[in-house]
């Protein structure tokens, strides 16, 4: 037994695990308690007359047109007076105290100046400054870089500008993730060859994508081996729990599936453009219609944007019992300049802004967003038996039944030759769609346009989309929070008492969990550690894929050995 626990502490001591985020990079050894975390960006210094490029720390707001603004209004005195219509624990109305009151103690605020603070910043004469370093440039000398985030809204961040196309973004990858190899870990390229790497990949892939960080850690990077791990499921591995409905807020995107037994069913997946950097700019709006004392914060300079997130995790919350304003103080360091501590007061914007998740109009603040599916495989010429050849295949079967069993029904005799190559011919008539075809549409109807969904709405969605009644109401007896952006006071059981509400009848179970801290940790490195807890599982080791295997085989190797559905 001794010896089993040795061998098991070095095989966790070879082990990389990498969890990639839109915000943030999570990287450690299989066997560490907690993860190197640092900002998942990389500034490259401008060339001379080069083009200029930044990507922002948080989602840019737009310009408020007069309809947008008034739209914008609606949903906050909806969400308002949701929240006057709600009881204390003892029993008693909320009140809130008016805005216009607390603009007129916010408007009267004046910050208090003391000598300069510790914010001490830079003059670099490196060409690339990987992670948290870039908070240490000046203005002066950031405009000589460009910035780039390698992720945005839970996927790479492919764009037309420069360092936009799939290969830059590989190039920054390697970078960044180098540098915490070798600075962070300390641990020599050389030596990455007798090293295993745990890639956490978004639960809606993108094939191509997959395809080309394989061929970063195998071959650009050097790891001997890997496994591709769906965030979810490794969330599941991190919570110890054997099914559930994941939520994962992260600072660009909201993702939901239904997990069960390492397995997030494809046809529950949706992912929204929006999480908790722009819960960040809706509290910031809300800010600046109680008169925001600081008038000069501007959400494009890098150390604004923290501060505004630093004032979210601070200052938000939905504790009921905390009614009227609260008075409150931050402070602001700047390199080179006094030091402003500012005293303000706040009320039910504090609640309203985390309440953005549930009315998502309120996110219009930063543009339009989309929500997306697990889109088919639009096929690769290295893998030839992939599911369009299934699929053409079964069709093909399909077609030639029918032709079969068409030569004892004249009646019957038009319908396949009619039949287009993409339709299929519903032997059953017109009752509903065939299995064939029921499946391929299956995930169309998640695709809506003209709303945003909420977050309750999205669970709500992906639990309707199990394949069964059983497992449907297994979902909604536990629903799993991860990520970093939905840790407020209060909101798990404002989540719950959501869900309860809208659970059909039949689907109810005796039960809800909403499980928001998974096994007392914090839940933003909940699925790293799960996928470190998998790479060491003995029903793990037939997942790895080996450098050779992937020049030997390419792609088709990921389909034999994903832990997912290629």
């Amino acid at each position: 037994m001794p010896v089993y626990q040795e061998t098991e502490q070095i095989q966790a001591q070879m082990v990389i695990v990498i969890h990639p985020g839109s915000m943030y990079l999570r990287m450690g050894r299989a066997s560490d308690l907690k993860p190197i975390t640092l900002l998942h960006a990389i500034a490259r210094r401008l060339l001379p007359g080069g083009t200029k490029y930044k990507d922002s720390f948080l989602p840019p707001a737009v310009t408020l047109t007069k309809e947008l603004t008034q739209a914008m209004e609606e949903s906050r005195l909806q969400v308002s007076h949701t929240l006057q219509s709600c009881l204390q624990s003892d029993g008693s109305r909320r009140y809130a105290t008016p805005p216009q009151q607390i603009a007129a103690f916010n408007r009267r605020s004046t910050p208090e100046f003391s000598s300069p603070g510790n914010v001490t910043c830079t003059k670099s004469d490196l060409d690339v400054i990987v992670g948290d370093d870039i908070l240490s440039l000046d203005l002066e000398e950031e405009s000589n870089f460009n910035i780039h985030f390698p992720y945005r809204r839970g996927e790479l961040n492919i764009h037309s500008g420069p360092g936009g196309s799939l290969t830059a973004v590989m190039a920054d990858l390697k970078t960044i993730w180098e540098y915490v190899l070798t600075v962070k870990l300390d641990i020599p390229l050389r030596d990455l060859k007798h090293y295993r790497a745990v890639l956490v990949i978004p639960d809606i892939y993108h094939r191509p994508y997959l395809k080309e960080l394989t061929t970063l850690l195998l071959e650009g990077i050097g790891f001997g081996r890997c496994i591709l791990l769906q965030d979810h499921v490794a969330a599941m591995f991190g919570a110890g729990l054997g099914y559930a409905c994941v939520v994962d807020v992260g600072a660009q995107k909201i993702s939901v599936s239904c997990v069960e037994d390492a397995i997030s069913h494809k046809d529950t997946r949706v992912r929204m453009d929006y999480g908790a950097a722009d819960v960040t700019q809706t509290f910031f709006w809300l800010l600046q219609k109680s008169a925001f004392p600081y008038k000069s914060c501007d959400p494009a300079n890098k150390l604004d944007a923290l501060l505004l997130d630093k004032l979210k995790i601070d200052f938000c919350h939905v504790d009921l019992n905390v009614c009227g304003s609260q008075e409150k103080t931050f402070v602001v360091r700047k390199p080179k300049k006094h030091t402003e501590t500012y005293t303000l007061q706040v009320g039910d914007e504090c609640l309203i802004a985390p309440l953005s998740l549930f009315q998502p109009e309120l996110f219009r603040i930063t543009g339009t967003h989309n929500v997306h599916i697990q889109k088919r495989s639009s096929g690769d010429p290295e893998d030839p038996y992939d599911e369009n050849y299934l699929r053409e295949t079964s069709r093909r079967g399909i077609k030639e039944n029918l032709d079969h069993s068409s030569e004892m029904q004249e009646e019957a005799a038009v319908a396949p030759a009619a039949a287009g190559e993409d339709e299929v011919v519903d032997p059953v008539g017109d009752s509903g769609p065939s299995l064939l075809n029921r499946d391929l549409e299956a995930n169309r109807d998640f695709a809506i346009p003209q709303q945003l969904l909420g977050l309750d709405q999205a669970i709500l969605q992906s639990i309707e989309r199990c394949s069964n009644d059983d497992l449907k109401r297994k979902m909604y007896s536990c629903i799993l929070v991860v990520g970093s952006g939905l840790k407020f006071k209060g909101i798990g059981m404002w989540l719950r008492n959501r869900i309860s509400l809208q659970t059909p009848y039949m689907h109810r179970p005796e039960q809800l969990d909403i499980i928001t801290q998974p096994k007392d940790m914090d839940p933003g490195m909940t699925a790293w550690k799960g996928a470190g807890i998998l790479s060491c599982l003995e029903s793990a080791q037939e997942l790895w894929i080996a450098r050779i295997e992937w020049q030997h085989y390419g792609v088709r190797i990921l389909r034999e050995r994903s832990p997912f559905l290629w």
